[in-house]
């Protein structure tokens, strides 16, 4: 497994290290903690690198066996930088606002997203028939969907992992994964919560540069695991190769069948 390479040297540049002041710590990420400098909470970045490299081990193993992830960050700081590194890697974001039931009400979620692509359709549609101002009306409900939605419109079922940045800010989509039991990554400040985080990466989540860094890194494991997973040629050749297998056999088998009768005749007895 071929994960990308990362030093201290680099997190402290990217400003990971960089915790909040110390009065708005959570105690429960005490043991992430390495100590206090100018009432703001230095983050023990030893921690921050192996917790890294598990997380990254996770996210190869899961893109490795054609799994999806899916990217959540509706803080400005990171919303962007979710979903450019969703858009260019094939899977999934929501970096406007989490809409209650997004992962635990699929099958509500499913028929919005069925909406905003019939919108879509519907207002590039020539001879629409529709007036000016149903389209208009069509073209704000469009971009509402499509803020909320976009990021997940081609999504068939559940993610096999969640990506979070920020968890004050996705309390409700930790919820959901939770309950789902959808393994979750996430980057962890000194105010953040760690409960229900499967792959904790301790670590500033408001730096720009840090974010980018999580978000580089993440990119990378994705486009190196991406190149052993099997795709669908080597799937269906393994599946002709079985049944050719199961073809020889029964071939070789109803071959013996009739060498049994023409011997059990002949010697009254069958072939061991």
């Amino acid at each position: 497994m071929k994960i990308p390479n990362v030093t201290i040297q680099e997190l402290l540049e990217a400003g990971v290290h960089l915790g909040h002041k110390t009065l708005r710590w959570n105690p429960k990420m005490k043991k992430y903690i390495f100590g206090k400098r100018d009432s703001i909470h230095i983050i023990d970045l030893t921690q921050t690198l192996e917790l890294t490299k598990i997380a990254l081990e996770k996210i190869h193993d899961v893109i490795s066996n054609n799994g999806k992830i899916l990217f959540v960050s509706t803080k400005k700081q990171a919303s962007e930088a979710i979903a450019e590194v969703a858009k260019e890697t094939d899977q999934y974001f929501v970096n406007y606002r989490w809409l209650g039931g997004m992962l635990t009400n699929w099958g509500t979620i499913s028929n919005s997203i069925k909406k905003l692509k019939k919108l879509e359709i519907d207002l590039v549609a020539e001879n629409r028939g529709f007036t000016k101002k149903e389209l208009l009306k069509m073209s704000v409900k469009k971009d509402k969907l499509q803020r909320s939605l976009g990021g997940i419109a081609e999504m068939k079922k559940i993610p096999d992992l969640v990506f979070i940045i920020d968890t004050n800010y996705e309390s409700l989509a930790i919820q959901e994964s939770v309950k789902l039991g959808i393994p979750i990554i996430a980057i962890l400040d000194s105010n953040s919560n760690p409960d229900g985080i499967d792959y904790p990466i301790p670590g500033n989540d408001d730096a720009r540069r840090a974010i980018d860094l999580y978000c580089n890194l993440i990119k990378e494991t994705i486009i190196t695991a991406k190149k052993t997973a099997p795709t669908a040629e080597k799937n269906d050749s393994q599946e002709r190769e079985v049944k050719n297998n199961e073809k020889d056999k029964t071939v070789a088998e109803a071959d013996r069948e009739k060498l049994e009768k023409k011997f059990s005749k002949k010697k009254g007895k069958k072939l061991n």
